[in-house]
């Protein structure tokens, strides 16, 4: 009918702590459509970091704080932000490298030039089960299918730990009511496909719960993550301009 819809994820909520100046209202310029899925993140490492599980590798850190470094895809990314609420709760710093991307950082980590990652399954299952790094934990409150042997860092020894990387459906403020409710009931439909599901199943994850594709579902989720973000941000001082 001529509208636009907008795919947005967990950093449309930290954007509202993370830059200093917004074009933009987080809440009140976007008129939420429904979550798509909430995709778990996996901590990872270079093949050889010496820690065999993630018992050892929180005591690794907090040992070799100084040496250990932690590769992020940039500012704002969703593996920054879990660096973040890594260090945040081991009350340890990293040496932190930011790159213009995931894939440069997973190459680097591939090539062992950078110790840890954290970052979402979509990105990390294939390299995991290629064995070709090595993983710890998973960052979602229980386990993850595709990944069955991984602990989630709450039971591995970060109580409370939990990131995923959601991403929701938005139409632009104004939207009609009736073309607001018409996309939901669509979004409904294709996160029953079994095309769709099939596919977020290869990619480590699923479509939420057909009572989270809906318009208050979203805007509730936008608000509890905004207010669980700021604090972990203002806390490191990191802004972008």
């Amino acid at each position: 009918d001529g509208y636009t819809v907008l795919l947005h994820h967990i950093g449309h909520a930290t954007s509202a702590t993370l830059y200093r100046k917004l074009p933009y209202d987080t809440i009140n310029d976007f008129a939420p459509v429904g979550l798509v899925t909430d995709v778990p993140m996996t901590m990872v490492a270079k093949k050889d970091l010496p820690p065999k599980d993630f018992k050892e590798l929180i005591a690794y850190v907090q040992q070799n704080k100084d040496k250990v470094s932690y590769g992020n895809a940039g500012i704002g990314a969703a593996s920054h932000l879990c660096g973040l609420m890594f260090m945040s709760a081991l009350k340890t710093q990293m040496t932190t490298v930011a790159y213009k991307g995931t894939g440069p950082a997973m190459n680097d980590l591939l090539g062992g030039q950078i110790d840890l990652m954290c970052d979402q399954t979509t990105n990390t299952t294939g390299q995991i089960k290629g064995e070709k790094i090595k993983a710890y934990a998973v960052t979602t409150k229980t386990r993850v299918p595709s990944l069955p042997n991984l602990p989630t860092m709450d039971e591995a020894g970060i109580k409370g730990f939990e990131v995923s990387i959601w991403h929701g459906v938005y139409a632009p403020k104004g939207t009609p009511k009736p073309v607001i409710d018409k996309l939901s009931e669509a979004l409904k439909v294709a996160l029953k496909d079994e095309n769709v599901v099939k596919r977020f199943a290869e990619l480590g994850t699923e479509p939420v719960a057909q009572n989270r594709a809906t318009p208050d579902a979203l805007g509730a989720h936008l608000k509890a993550e905004i207010a669980k973000w700021a604090p972990v941000i203002k806390a490191a001082g990191e802004y972008a301009d």
